[in-house]
């Protein structure tokens, strides 16, 4: 058993917490919203009153949170709370420079830091079939394996600082890249009078297969387990995906990479949400291309 703070429980920290309680370890979280904590508690995590006292003795530190100026603001406040080599994992998705920063921040206090986004969504978190994307030393990576474990189905080794959240924002990029592709095609082939199935039973054999079209498909019909079955309830919000694109945009810039289609994928997408979509899942932007086309 290990001794375990976990900062941030909010849709997907607190199933995440959850599952390591189930795997035996003893779990303090924290977080600012008290309907987050009580169903945190009600899953047997012991809810603290403050970060600082949710990491009073913890062996290791995972934090969940919305954005790297969080992160940050956090560690600056427990760091100096934990006891040399604590483990420090982050599995928010942030900006590359911020998870940086936070292994500085970490180092300069002789802790073992690891930046570990995942994949997989609120469904994943609470099955524990999470992909957790890893940036961090080696040894870091060996001890926060067996944690990510318990949370997830696969964990991966990406690199040094900032490894993990580089490989996130790459792989969310070609997501909502790919999304945007498949239900252009949905549309066009509405408009040309083939079917949904039609055209489904083509590309998901040929050479337009990809995630998007087989397992996710935006239309009805095709994949019944698809948000588009359940009017594009979400798994994954156009909100998320808007602000993941964002991040890939914002590397692109600092590293002088050349991402057109991704900018033109946060384009669209930050119109879906301006038309009040935030809270739809990213397949649904099949629908704005349809109203595109209706307005053009």
């Amino acid at each position: 058993m290990t001794t375990l703070a976990f900062l941030g429980l909010g849709n997907m920290g607190g199933p995440m917490a959850a599952n390591l309680v189930k795997a035996g370890h003893a779990v303090t979280g924290f977080d600012l919203v008290p309907a987050a904590c009580e169903a945190a508690r009600r899953e047997g995590v012991a809810v603290a009153d403050s970060a600082a006292a949710a990491v009073a003795g913890a062996e290791a530190v995972i934090t969940m949170l919305p954005a790297g100026r969080h992160v940050l603001a956090v560690l600056d406040g427990i760091l100096p709370l934990l006891a040399p080599g604590t483990l420090v994992v982050d599995c928010s998705t942030i900006d590359v420079a911020s998870a940086r920063a936070a292994h500085a921040k970490a180092a300069e206090r002789g802790l073992a830091s690891l930046d570990a986004p995942v994949s997989g969504g609120v469904g994943g978190a609470r099955a524990a079939t999470l992909t957790f994307m890893a940036g961090g030393s080696p040894e870091a990576f060996a001890r926060a394996e067996p944690l990510l474990a318990r949370m997830g189905r696969k964990a991966v080794h990406c690199g040094g600082a900032g490894a993990g959240q580089a490989a996130k924002i790459c792989n969310n990029m070609i997501l909502g890249i790919s999304m945007i592709g498949v239900s252009e095609a949905f549309v066009l082939a509405e408009k040309l009078g083939l079917s949904h199935q039609a055209l489904f039973d083509v590309a998901s054999t040929s050479s337009g297969q990809c995630w998007s079209l087989t397992t996710y498909c935006p239309v009805p019909g095709p994949v019944p387990t698809s948000p588009a079955n359940a009017e594009y309830k979400p798994g994954f919000a156009a909100a998320l995906m808007l602000k993941d694109l964002r991040l890939s945009q914002e590397a692109a810039r600092e590293a002088g990479a050349a991402t057109p289609l991704g900018a033109h994928a946060e384009a669209l997408y930050a119109a879906f949400e301006e038309a009040g979509h935030g809270g739809t899942d990213f397949s649904g932007i099949v629908r704005h291309l349809r109203e595109m086309a209706r307005e053009g």
